[in-house]
């Protein structure tokens, strides 16, 4: 016996079930190996920008520098470009609003937070997927091949010795072998996965909220010039003489 021969010597459905977790484990192994490059070239593009942010880089070349190159694998630049483009929009506005202004800033780094994690968790489901059901398919494929080979074994005369039913069970075990084959790998790479991604995830977290705090002392900072140039000056008076104060009284 070897394995391609009890693999082709199984029925038709053990072998659709082979074929399936054949077919699941391929796909899993092109994720792992996606996966694995794409969290390298995040992390590593993060980093790089974050040095560059704390750097003491004026923020408005800073910003210039990215929206001319943006790095699409790194989380904390999306959110620093959608902040400060809100910042920007507000700026020029006559009259600003500092919490409206914040709020909609806010707003535009949640929602550019929400998609990075996004895809940090992409393909992580097709993973886990996998992981939990492979083991099952595989099991439903021995138990349908071993039933068949007890089946075979009932109507044939004689009586059944070792040679006769080890065959059958040995290429429905096969089916077992392959779920186990295909989930271990998932379950480690989804849990390894997850594990990078909400790391990845409380760092974007974390620079959302540091840049918010950057950001509210400049926009209250902006307001409070705002109102003191918009205010009207008013001349005053010393107590006891009618004319302001710098008039020389001279005729």
């Amino acid at each position: 016996m070897s394995y391609w021969s009890l693999i082709t010597s199984a029925g038709l459905l053990v072998q659709f079930v082979m074929l399936t977790l054949v077919l699941a484990s391929v796909f899993s192994w092109y994720f792992i190996f996606e996966r694995v490059q794409f969290l390298s070239r995040a992390k590593k593009s993060n980093e790089n920008f974050e040095e560059r942010f704390w750097s003491g880089m004026d923020l408005t070349q800073l910003f210039r520098q990215v929206n001319a190159s943006p790095d699409p694998d790194s989380g904390s630049e999306a959110i620093f470009r959608a902040g400060f483009k809100e910042f920007t929009r507000a700026r020029q506005q006559a009259e600003m609003d500092p919490e409206a202004t914040m709020t909609a800033i806010q707003r535009a780094m949640r929602v550019v937070t929400n998609k990075e994690e996004d895809k940090l968790d992409n393909h992580l489901s097709f993973l886990a997927t996998v992981g939990s059901i492979s083991p099952y398919i595989g099991l439903f494929g021995t138990v349908w091949g071993i039933m068949n080979s007890f089946i075979g074994l009932g109507n044939t005369a004689g009586q059944a010795t070792l040679a006769t039913v080890a065959p059958g069970i040995a290429e429905a075990l096969i089916a077992t072998a392959m779920g186990l084959f295909a989930a271990i790998p998932a379950v480690v790479a989804y849990n390894r996965f997850s594990h990078r991604a909400e790391t990845l995830v409380g760092s974007y977290e974390t620079f959302s909220e540091e840049f918010t705090s950057i950001l509210h002392r400049q926009i209250h900072a902006l307001s409070r010039k705002s109102t003191v140039s918009a205010a009207p000056s008013r001349p005053r008076t010393e107590t006891g003489n009618s004319r302001p104060v710098g008039d020389s009284g001279l005729a």
